[in-house]
């Protein structure tokens, strides 16, 4: 076990080790061999100068891509372990503050590639059934297939995948195997096919070709899955995802190499009707409803392990301040499990929209290549000022930086030429996931520039004489208020508002609770600012921003220890016995705001403060965030005065 409580079995090299990490980590890029020479060969006629250069590209890329940026250099920039574009923010926010909007696009971009990557896996699987001898003049339902298995896929989610996800592992290998054997013995049958493995071909196909940026748009198609690699490094640890890519990249390589060899056999001619896939092409007739099944396996445990990061990103933006609180379950006790309702229910949504709008993969493939260049791009931004934080050395930094700006967005302007053939749903599924998290950042720094804070030495002696004040009625034993005061000796001024003047609470103690999310992701520690002896304490909490807010168990567990260790005396206020109920019972007072009338904020001020407290109202309730039992919690509405009304022309008459 590490300090944090989380195990590390899984982070230790072994085969099982391994082969769990082919099974969590490998999903998204192990699929992509089911469209990437597909959407190169197109339909038009087999060129060979065309083929043995989209497989050198395909080839280049994934060793300058995913292997050397993020095998070799990203899993560098591990946040205790953890991975992902946030937990690369983490690492390098307080360098620039501007690093948030790279931070911010690429989160955005990452979960509305959770809305492609299920229907283009899922239905690139489904439609090999096409492929079958007695199914090549029937109407196979393609799109009501994939509805139907992306749906019980989304169901399943709020279970948990602990006992299913043992078996992800042993299916991505049998998965890698066959794409390995399949794609040798075709590659073996033409030799001349590994010439493809020199860049000189791929290099000639870029210079010569007169659609050289659309092949480059189908080509990248073969490294998606790659940030992915990174977000999922908390599950598997580093030196399992490096040595299990030797063979993932091995086994991807020799099925291009296969796919194209395959195709090299109709050069001059376009692909036959009934087989325009190259991926069936290769397999024997025999084989194809076993390897069409092990394919839709496949593509499901893509699927899942994009649904499952999309959640992880999530909670990450939530714990940092970049969305809206959610409710988060977690159905198990393993390490990244966690589900979001409200963001299952919106991934569905969007992957039953983008099945239905494109019907077939091969539409789909623009869209997703898009989300994925974008994805890149950020994340060579923020790598370059991980860099600077490591002290890398100026001339390899801007190297690494110019190099991939450059090669990412050869790719990306690749992308942008299929922009209206698909492309524009990424952009407008992530846009609209920014307009929301900036209004959000935007909204708090509003607030953040009016609330007042208060120091609560000034008002020790009025919440004493309220605690001793046997006319008023008790209002709880222990009153808690959660502030979002940073300093140990101050709260805002609406807490002490509500507890001295609105209906006065009185209680024997008052504890003023901070919860700060540090830039580690399992932290759990507080500390106790004693304000009065068993009357008022302000406790704060610094909690990883992957750790479950339960504040009804933390504050529990904080009173216990300051009872143990004589900082707090409060046995003689009960009428039980101490080891019968040692900490008293808690009521939590939470301070729901709504915009004042009273306000003379600019135009775009009000219209971020309007948009802000509206998603709030509908969002996660406070308890359920916050880990509180419901009879436990007040909910006080308090009117918002950011900036009160001054010029009222109002006239006195007789």
């Amino acid at each position: 076990m590490s300090s944090n409580g989380i195990s590390n079995d899984h982070h230790r090299v072994t085969l099982a080790g391994l082969i769990i990490t082919l099974g969590i980590i490998y999903g998204d890029i192990g699929t992509s061999p089911l469209y990437v020479m597909r959407a190169i060969v197109g339909v038009g006629p087999v060129v060979r100068e065309t083929i043995l250069g989209a497989v050198s590209l395909v080839f280049w890329t994934l060793t300058i891509q995913t292997t050397f940026k993020y095998v070799t250099l990203v899993l560098r920039a591990d946040n205790k372990g953890e991975g992902g574009i946030f937990s690369m923010y983490t690492l390098v926010r307080r360098r620039r503050k501007w690093l948030l909007f790279p931070a911010m696009i690429g989160g955005c971009a990452v979960l509305s590639e959770g809305m492609i990557t299920p229907p283009i896996s899922v239905s690139s699987a489904v439609e090999g059934i096409q492929s079958i001898e007695r199914f090549h003049d029937a109407h196979i339902p393609i799109v009501q297939i994939t509805i139907g298995i992306i749906t019980a896929l989304f169901i399943f989610q709020q279970f948990g995948t602990a006992t299913v996800g043992r078996f992800f592992g042993p299916v991505m290998l049998v998965w890698f195997s066959m794409l390995g054997i399949l794609g040798g013995i075709q590659a073996i049958g033409h030799l001349s096919v590994l010439q493809a493995l020199s860049p000189h071909y791929a290099v000639q196909v870029l210079l010569h070709h007169p659609q050289a940026l659309v092949l480059m748009g189908a080509v990248f198609l073969c490294t998606t899955g790659a940030e992915a690699l990174y977000a999922d490094l908390g599950h598997c640890g580093k030196q399992n995802i490096r040595l299990s890519w030797i063979f993932v990249k091995t086994c991807l390589v020799l099925n291009y190499l296969g796919q194209a060899a395959w195709c090299l056999q109709f050069e001059g001619s376009p692909l036959p009707e009934t087989a325009q896939n190259p991926f069936y092409g290769i397999m024997p007739n025999w084989f194809l409803p076993v390897g069409i099944g092990i394919a839709t396996l496949a593509a499901i445990i893509a699927s899942q392990a994009m649904i499952s990061g999309s959640f992880t990103l999530v909670s990450e933006a939530i714990r940092l301040g970049l969305l809206p609180k959610l409710t988060v379950v977690f159905p198990s006790h393993l390490k990244g499990q966690l589900y979001v309702p409200a963001v299952n229910t919106l991934l569905w949504a969007g992957c039953v929209f983008v099945t239905i709008y494109f019907e077939e993969s091969a539409k789909m493939e623009a869209a997703y290549g898009l989300s994925v260049t974008i994805t890149m791009l950020m994340s060579t931004i923020l790598m370059s000022n991980f860099f600077v934080t490591q002290r890398v050395s100026s001339p390899l930094i801007w190297t690494f930086l110019i190099w991939y700006l450059c090669f990412e967005g050869a790719f990306f302007s690749a992308n942008l030429l299929k922009f209206m053939d698909g492309g524009f749903i990424t952009v407008v599924i992530a846009s609209l996931l920014f307009i929301l998290m900036f209004v959000w950042v935007r909204a708090k720094k509003i607030k953040n520039r009016f609330i007042q804070n208060v120091k609560i030495r000034d008002y020790i002696d009025q919440l004493i004489m309220l605690s001793n004040d046997e006319n008023i009625p008790k209002y709880a034993t222990n009153l808690v208020f959660l502030s979002s005061a940073k300093n140990p000796d101050k709260v805002e001024e609406k807490i002490l508002y509500s507890i001295l003047q609105t209906q006065p609470k009185r209680a024997d103690v008052y504890w003023f609770v901070h919860i700060e999310v540090t830039d580690e992701p399992y932290t759990m520690e507080y500390k106790v600012k004693i304000l009065a002896p068993d009357d008022a304490y302000k406790v704060t909490f610094r909690l990883g921003f992957r750790v479950e807010q339960r504040m009804n168990l933390f504050l529990k567990k904080v009173v216990e220890d300051l009872l143990e260790n004589d900082e707090l005396h409060n046995e003689s206020r009960y009428h039980v016995s101490r080891a019968e109920m040692p900490t008293g019972d808690f009521k939590f007072v939470i301070m729901q705001e709504f915009l004042s009338h009273e306000n003379d904020l600019p135009v775009p001020e009000q219209m971020v403060m309007s948009t802000y407290l509206s998603i709030k109202s509908v969002t996660a309730s406070p308890q359920n965030w916050f880990g509180l039992d419901s009879d436990s919690v007040e909910i006080e509405k308090v009117p918002l005065v950011l900036r009160p009304v001054k010029d009222i022309r109002l006239r006195r008459i007789r």
